[in-house]
């Protein structure tokens, strides 16, 4: 099993980033005109309402009002990391910090290059948490998994089973290829569209001076990109649970 010790990073500088994001917007509360992060945070808040009320309903989708803040929250923060920087460290072979190999096989794979008889690696420390595929399959089976577990905790173990069965027993497998594939879109929609835009970052990049202004242009783009991105995973998430609690 290997680890990409710069997607580690990353995951975690995130919710670092968000949960200072959440302690600044709550930690001088006020029931008067708010200011500051509290004003951001409660528009974000009410958002997210709107997302919970257009799929679930408030009454019912009360509970899920933290996951939803928490995802399009951590999306969002990741999406963005990887636009205004790139830290990139070239190793002429795969190198090792306290005995763990840094360099996993997918990333030689994808980065090597040949020079003079010796393989250069290079290795990016600085980019989205969300361009790497191994963390968004993992959210969206993770959303996919919460899905399940509210079913059988609203419907009953009863219930939940026999919504595989609807409107007739014959459309079972069809139940279950469609858990699997909203597993699979879930996660790499929201890959595909950053990994891009944090390609093509990197080839404007190669433009030098002449890629200024389209580098400013496309990171514009991107950081709209990065929001739809973050409220097409969310909605569709709270999408998936509605349909799994839903009689």
């Amino acid at each position: 099993m290997s680890f990409n010790l710069s997607t580690l990073l990353m995951t975690i500088i995130t919710s670092i980033i968000v949960i200072v994001i959440a302690i600044a917007g709550t930690r001088r509360l006020t029931t008067g005109v708010p200011k500051g992060m509290q004003n951001v945070l409660e528009w974000l808040v009410d958002f997210v309402y709107g997302i919970i009320g257009s799929t679930i309903g408030l009454k019912k989708g009360a509970n899920f009002i933290f996951l939803a803040l928490t995802l399009i929250m951590f999306i969002f923060v990741g999406n963005m990391l990887g636009l205004p920087m790139n830290f990139i460290t070239v190793h002429d072979e795969p190198f090792s910090i306290f005995g763990i190999d840094i360099v996993t096989q997918q990333m030689i794979n994808e980065s090597e290059i040949i020079e003079n008889g010796h393989k250069v690696v290079d290795v990016a420390w600085w980019k989205s948490p969300t361009a790497d595929a191994n963390v968004t399959l993992a959210m969206s089976v993770s959303i996919i998994i919460l899905s399940q577990i509210f079913s059988i905790k609203y419907l009953g173990f009863k219930g939940y089973v026999k919504h595989y069965f609807e409107p007739h027993f014959l459309f079972f497998p069809l139940h279950i290829i469609e858990d699997f594939s909203k597993t699979l879109t879930l996660g790499f929609r929201l890959y595909g569209n950053i990994f891009a835009g944090e390609v093509l970052i990197g080839v404007i990049l190669l433009m030098g001076m002449a890629g200024i202004v389209p580098l400013a242009i496309w990171q514009g783009f991107s950081i709209f990109v990065g929001f739809i991105q973050a409220y097409v995973f969310t909605i569709l998430s709270m999408v998936y649970i509605s349909q799994k609690i839903s009689h």
